[in-house]
């Protein structure tokens, strides 16, 4: 979710820093997952790609869905990351049914036709980057038939009762990331049903996931709403007025009297916007 701008580019931030944010946010946004995954009804015993798999929590849940006699490839630029999700496979039971491979989306290392299915979540389409030669480059490798899917984080109200702060927060470039001022509005995700079509996609269509919390909250759910917050949010200081920042820290910082989560009527929502097409032939 969260990149760091460097040098008029991005980067990914810290490796086992950001892996600590997604291994405690994954709790606030599994059930998400699993319900877009279960809406794709993917084939039982089936071979999937999970392009840009990160730590892997997605590819254990693919692996899960579609059954003990399929198998899933995690495929992920970051080496670090995959030191992660192979610990993960091997710790709940499914190093069998899941292997990782390090790669690049822009140039998948496997050949025409490999794969059932193709999946991409928070990476192609959602990072900065041109999205249709990436769309291009998941098709080859998925057979005829064969489905693409794309799925990214596209909305969320995480602080009630402060909309205005919300909605300054989320101008920023840390709120708007990893889309930029600079981009093409074609370039922003919501855009994604025409980038599958450009590419030949049939079939194409889109469907948005809600996830919701509420008081009482979990401490898994309060930890995963206070990466979240970082995640979103945190790189912004620069770009919001003092006043602003204050609000945020009040409200977003534990050891604040004001922590919005001790709120006993707090409420919020997210979203995952998932756009999916079939392979000619």
């Amino acid at each position: 979710m969260k990149k760091e701008q460097h040098n008029g580019g991005w980067k990914i931030p810290e490796t086992d820093t950001y892996a600590n944010q997604l291994l405690g946010f994954n709790p606030l946004r599994e059930p998400t997952i699993r319900s877009a995954i279960a809406a794709l009804q993917l084939p039982p015993g089936s071979r999937g790609l999970d392009a840009g798999c990160g730590i892997g929590s997605h590819t254990a849940l693919l692996a899960e869905a579609i059954g003990p006699d399929g198998h899933v490839t995690g495929l992920d630029v970051s080496s670090g990351f995959l030191v992660y999700a192979r610990e993960m496979a091997a710790r709940i039971g499914l190093s069998e049914r899941v292997s990782f491979q390090e790669g690049d989306v822009r140039e998948l290392p496997f050949g025409e036709d490999t794969f059932d299915w193709v999946w991409s979540v928070d990476c192609v389409g959602y990072a900065p980057q041109v999205p249709p030669p990436r769309i291009r480059e998941l098709a080859r490798v998925t057979k005829p038939g064969g489905r693409v899917a794309i799925m990214a984080w596209s909305s969320q109200h995480l602080l009630p009762g402060y909309p205005l702060l919300e909605a300054r927060l989320n101008a920023t470039a840390a709120g708007i990331a990893p889309f930029t001022a600079e981009m093409r509005p074609e370039r922003h995700f919501l855009r994604a049903l025409g980038w599958l079509r450009d590419v030949g996609l049939k079939d194409v269509t889109a469907r948005t996931f809600l996830g919701d919390v509420h008081a009482p909250l979990g401490e898994d759910i309060r930890a995963a709403l206070m990466s979240l917050f970082d995640m979103r949010w945190g790189g912004a200081e620069s770009e919001v007025t003092p006043e602003d920042w204050a609000a945020y820290q009040r409200l977003c910082q534990p050891e604040s009297p004001d922590f919005i989560l001790d709120l006993p009527d707090y409420y919020a929502f997210f979203t995952y916007t998932l756009f999916h097409g079939q392979v000619a032939g």
